[in-house]
């Protein structure tokens, strides 16, 4: 899980956006896109909605996740999925 910044262009202002990708693997090796997310900036609040979407989509427990340092991201994680190791 991690986050491509980018710049658009809105209203004749240059701004930065944020794209969460989230990448899942089964455990036979199956990996598909969960989703893709896109927001203002890369935050602890936005990465708890995208990992609060995934639940209420079915995804029930994560073994392993691999994140950047993004301050607030590891609490963010930990009440979403507490038995993840990240």
């Amino acid at each position: 899980m991690d986050a491509i910044h980018y710049k658009i262009r809105e209203d004749g202002h240059i701004l930065n956006r944020s794209a969460y990708v989230v990448l899942g693997a089964d455990l036979e090796g199956s990996k598909d896109i969960l989703g893709i997310w896109t927001g203002e900036n890369e935050s602890s609040k936005f990465g708890l909605g995208v990992l609060t979407e995934l639940r209420n989509r079915g995804v029930e427990d994560i073994l392993i996740l691999g994140v950047d340092g993004s301050t607030g991201l590891r609490e963010a994680i930990a009440a979403a999925y507490p038995k993840a190791l990240i």
